[in-house]
């Protein structure tokens, strides 16, 4: 190996997370300068993430200086579990864009973040899920001299940041009335929207998770958004995040009391509605409150100068009401020449997963379509 010269980019591996805590100034630095980046890339995400999920020996988190020091490039990997050897992304199964960080104005960072990253490999497959296009995970992909992968990941949903007036512009006309009627009642209601400041947001978070609880009883809630960690790792992340302005907690009251409440995380260019929490009464009362979200969420972005409003991942039918663009993540596979076998390997089984996946959805399309057509709904029973 040849000997790094005094100008060549420093390449480190954090093991720990109280080092990994000490950079959270230099890394907040380094997400200012990465155009690329989305809020799940914010120190304050990703460490409180490590201490709700991570395990111990785990943390892989590849570091780029330049010769004056100053962190230009950072990819926040860890030990995944299972049989083969797999380096993959912090945030887990709750973040919805995994990615990593690239200094826009260091042109070696790129490429010395692609060495590092194959260094902490040491003969493991790097396996990035959720990857979105544009992401600066592309630009490492570019400079990596083994074999690669490129597969898609989930689907997301995305509008313009645009104020409500610009997204009715959208709809068919109809639909658009339909929903000005709906925001007049919303009006009428008298229900208020007030974004909370960073000293109340853990109260403030609590309320949320438990009317999303209450919103979702016996409905099937996603069970880890009902678990202590989450709401531990929400706590711990989401007020530096809104104090930074990554993040905006918003409550809805009626009366005086929190019918609802919406958690959202912004970046320069984007913001997503990442969960939010409803009291069912508000069904009683005909409140659409997806819609009361989105004119609240579309006015704050806007207002704000991002250009993407995202409904991050799903494709959930009441998304799709205002023709908002498809955008697919990515899932990116990276290995050395010694272990492409195990990137075959692991590339073979997903696209066996999803093409698995896909028959199942299908097959559901096709019985609910049998079952419309016969005046019968799946699993209705009788014969």
């Amino acid at each position: 190996m040849s000997a790094r010269t005094p100008a060549d980019p420093r390449i480190e591996v954090c093991r720990d997370e109280t080092g990994f805590g000490r950079i959270a100034a230099e890394w907040t630095a380094l997400y200012g300068r990465c155009s690329a980046a989305t809020p799940f890339q914010s120190h304050a995400w990703l460490h409180s993430w490590w201490l709700s999920y991570g395990r111990p020996g785990a943390l892989r988190v590849v570091l780029v200086r330049d010769a004056g020091g100053a962190l230009v490039a950072a990819a926040p990997l860890m030990r995944a579990r299972g049989p083969l050897p797999v380096l993959t992304q912090l945030g887990g199964e709750i973040t919805d864009f995994t990615d990593v960080l690239v200094d826009d104005g260091c042109p070696a960072a790129a490429p010395a973040l692609a060495r590092g990253i194959a260094r902490a490999a040491r003969g493991a497959v790097v396996d990035l899920r959720e990857v979105r296009p544009g992401a600066a995970s592309e630009r490492v992909l570019v400079h990596w001299r083994g074999p690669r992968r490129r597969l898609p990941d989930s689907l997301c949903l995305e509008l313009p940041a645009v104020p409500m007036e610009g997204l009715l512009e959208r709809i068919p006309s109809g639909k658009a009335q339909r929903v000005r009627a709906k925001l007049r009642k919303l009006d009428a209601l008298g229900i208020d929207a007030r974004v909370v400041g960073g000293p109340e947001v853990p109260a403030a978070l609590d309320r949320l998770l438990r009317l999303h609880r209450l919103q979702w009883e016996g409905r099937g809630v996603t069970a880890e958004h009902t678990s202590e960690r989450f709401a531990q790792h929400l706590t711990r992340a989401v007020r530096p995040m809104v104090e930074r302005g990554d993040a905006m907690v918003t409550e809805f009251r009626l009366a005086g009391d929190v019918v609802a409440a919406d958690l959202t995380l912004m970046s320069p260019r984007l913001a997503g509605g990442y969960l939010y929490g409803a009291d069912p009464a508000l069904r009683a009362r005909k409140v659409d409150v997806a819609t009361m979200l989105l004119r609240h969420g579309a006015g704050e972005t806007s207002a704000g100068g991002r250009a993407t409003l995202s409904m991050l991942r799903g494709t959930e039918e009441y998304k799709r009401h205002w023709r908002p663009e498809t955008v697919g993540n990515q899932r990116l596979m990276l290995a050395g020449r010694g272990t492409a076998p195990l990137l075959w390997l692991r590339a073979g089984a997903a696209g066996a997963r999803r093409w698995a996946a896909r028959q199942v959805r299908e097959g559901t399309r096709t019985g609910r379509l049998i079952g419309r057509l016969s005046g019968r709904t799946p699993g209705s029973g009788g014969g």
